[in-house]
């Protein structure tokens, strides 16, 4: 078994190394409305991806069950939270080359006093770098989103609202707290998203499609104060997993849903005037709000759509690309609204799923 995971790993990374070098030949040409192209409808398009960190290890640590994924500037290294540790405390895992990923290391994340977080104590969901060097990181237990310093030291807290927390303290659900975590480019805001609705923001009947973002502005002495809630809308089947920040009050959220026989689907929105939105803070029940207390979206990349790229999955998916992705990176670096975006994929510790990194362009609005 290990040979023939060994020999995946390196039969898809020169999958990707070619989809990579295709790219840099003809960047200023791609586009997912081309003939041919590897086209992600309706404005992305794939560049490749890699298993190369799939039942791989890094200072002993298995790496598996990641989920978000941001950038360290100060390091060059992308890092990922580990959901639910399967036998060891919270970490961070940090890799390089998202084309053929390495596992660099792994932080542990500590409390107050010290003590690692575990199991237990923590669940860890979404990961963002602030313009300091800190690590901001959401669990869904309490839930809570903590500041961690360079070292993995807990400096602080922001606030959670009560109604946030999980039920029968709250109106929070298990598995569908504070999902997604991202900060603006410039560290100005903080977004927190729910995974699932709050069950005060449920209709009487049918699906609960709203989401609650919890918005947070940096203050003058360090840290963040919560200044607003908004409101989102799912597809239906949909839960949110993670959210990026691209520009001034500008977002992508990826949404996600899974069935037994089709397998995993993914769909990239974009979302303006975050900033601005009207805050719902003080609503009740999401589904009594009027259309104007949701903010817009437009579809970006339905991922199920994309190339499979001679991808293989060992459990049963419509597109063989597709696994439970978790992570959502945004890179904008190539223009000032092109778009490099890389997305990891939690494997649960399982057999049937892989932690794989995939990479796409886009056109953001």
């Amino acid at each position: 078994m290990m040979v023939h995971r060994a020999a995946r790993r390196v039969a898809r990374q020169v999958v990707v190394a070619a989809a990579a070098g295709a790219l840099g030949a003809s960047s200023a040409t791609l586009s997912a409305d081309s003939p041919g192209s590897d086209a992600c409808p309706p404005s992305a398009a794939a560049v490749g991806f890699s298993d190369a960190l799939d039942r791989t290890s890094v200072g002993g640590v298995k790496i598996g069950g990641l989920s978000d994924l941001a950038y360290d500037p100060r390091t060059e290294e992308y890092v990922s939270v580990q959901d639910r540790s399967s036998d060891g405390p919270a970490r961070l895992v940090f890799f390089r080359f998202p084309a053929a990923p390495q596992a660099t290391r792994t932080l542990t994340l500590h409390q107050p006093d010290g003590a690692p977080y575990g199991l237990g104590t923590f669940d860890g969901e979404g990961v963002a770098v602030l313009p300091n060097g800190d690590y901001l990181v959401s669990s869904e237990t309490q839930p809570s989103i903590v500041i961690f310093d360079r070292k993995g030291r807990q400096r602080g807290t922001l606030e959670i609202p009560a109604r946030f927390r999980i039920i029968p303290n709250g109106q929070g659900v298990i598995n569908g707290s504070l999902e997604a975590l991202a900060v603006s480019p410039d560290g100005t805001f903080a977004y927190a998203m729910t995974g699932r609705s709050l069950t005060g923001d449920e209709p009487a009947r049918g699906e609960g499609v709203l989401r609650r973002v919890l918005v947070y502005r940096s203050m003058p002495g360090g840290g963040y104060a919560l200044a607003r809630q908004i409101g989102y809308r799912v597809d239906h089947g949909n839960r949110v997993v993670a959210v990026a920040a691209y520009g001034e009050g500008r977002l992508l959220v990826m949404e996600s849903a899974y069935d037994a026989v089709k397998g995993n689907s993914i769909r990239l929105y974009a979302v303006h005037g975050v900033d601005t939105a009207s805050d719902v803070s003080a609503v009740r029940n999401l589904s009594d709000a009027p259309p104007g207390a949701v903010v817009g979206k437009m579809l970006v990349a339905d991922l199920v759509r994309c190339p499979a790229m001679h991808a293989t999955s060992p459990c049963p998916q419509i597109n063989p690309l597709m696994d439970n992705y978790e992570g959502l990176q945004v890179d904008m670096s190539q223009g000032r609204r092109r778009a490099r975006l890389h997305l990891i994929s939690d494997d649960g510790f399982s057999a049937t799923q892989i932690t794989r990194v995939l990479t796409l362009t886009a056109d953001l609005p």
